[in-house]
């Protein structure tokens, strides 16, 4: 990848964090949560995911091989992807509100958003990492972004499954008929 596009690459995850940081602070109380080891768990996979494609150190052996070629055309295309899978699950995010949260958990006066992004896929916070992940794993070129996103996409679909049983004791049918109606991580497919 050129220095250029990874340059601007991280941008995008840096709005991600911003936003994140922020809209923190209104999240509202938990009543149910996922147990602490789980939740380690999680977040050591994240850790590793995002380490991969960022840390230069991990450019070694196969991790180092290119799956692409080295275009500035494929890096701004995945540029682009990034930019847009960021957009989208910051969308997302402002949409849950205080419902959200790092960890799988039940808010206090929990409501089911179905609107916006979640009426395109059920995680679409996922999805949209999944996109941005995609699209620097295309800019980096090197098969440790395509590493990173087979682990994002293990993770995310393990933490969605817990998601979705806390979604449907809490909503009961309401949630079962979205799960009919939406997709889960990809529209129309998966």
């Amino acid at each position: 990848m050129s220095y250029t596009t990874y340059q601007y690459i991280v941008w995008p995850w840096i709005a991600v964090g911003a936003v994140w940081m922020i809209a923190a602070l209104a999240s509202k109380p938990a009543v149910r949560r996922e147990p602490t080891a789980s939740r380690l768990l999680h977040i050591a996979v994240i850790a590793v995911v995002f380490a991969l494609p960022f840390w230069a150190k991990l450019s070694v052996g196969p991790l180092a091989w290119r799956f692409v070629p080295d275009s500035p055309a494929i890096a701004w295309s995945g540029l682009a992807f990034t930019a847009a899978g960021c957009a989208f699950a910051i969308w997302a995010r402002l949409l849950l509100g205080g419902n959200w949260s790092s960890s799988v958990t039940v808010k206090q006066d929990h409501t089911l958003i179905r609107r916006g992004p979640y009426a395109i896929v059920r995680h679409p916070i996922y999805a949209g990492f999944l996109l941005a992940l995609l699209g620097t794993a295309l800019a980096l070129g090197e098969l440790r972004g395509l590493a990173a996103l087979a682990l994002a996409f293990a993770g995310w679909h393990v933490k969605s499954r817990q998601e979705e049983a806390f979604m449907a004791a809490q909503f009961g049918d309401q949630y079962t008929a979205y799960q009919r109606e939406v997709k889960a991580l990809v529209p129309f497919v998966l």
